[in-house]
């Protein structure tokens, strides 16, 4: 199942999200992916895992983010975990559109078998309710 990360601005997610990808790193036996906006965590997160900055690949939305994580999966599959960093800010969508997201995430992992991860900047008041079982507040 799809784990949200939640938090307001400056609650340390992105720290828990550099702790869990080199716990992920360690325990894996195959590739970790890390996804972000921007190349702020090139020497933050370990060389060991992949960093992926979503503008190089001009990446926006919830629909070219499902498929850029799509094609992640279909073109390498021994990944086990991957982490999204800053989703609304890949998917300026926001609220709006990130339920029916986690729901199409969900699907894909049960097809390949990855953890994923998103980090969200909003408390749980903020997300649908249908959210609450898969969100992590930090």
């Amino acid at each position: 199942m799809v784990t949200l990360l939640i938090g307001k601005k400056g609650t340390g997610k992105t720290k828990k999200l550099i702790e869990r990808t080199s716990a992920a790193v360690a325990a894996s036996s195959g590739n970790v992916v890390v996804i972000e906006k921007g190349a702020k965590l090139t020497y933050d997160v370990t060389h060991k895992a992949r960093l992926i900055d979503t503008e190089q690949y001009n990446i926006f939305g919830y629909d070219m983010l499902y498929g850029f994580i799509s094609g992640i999966c279909a073109g390498n599959y021994d990944v086990t975990d991957i982490f999204v960093d800053s989703t609304f800010k890949i998917a300026t969508e926001g609220v709006a559109g990130i339920e029916a997201f986690v729901t199409k995430l969900n699907e894909l992992e049960k097809e390949t078998d990855a953890n994923i991860t998103l980090l969200v900047s909003a408390g749980e008041e903020a997300l649908p309710t249908g959210l609450s079982a898969v969100c992590e507040e930090i």
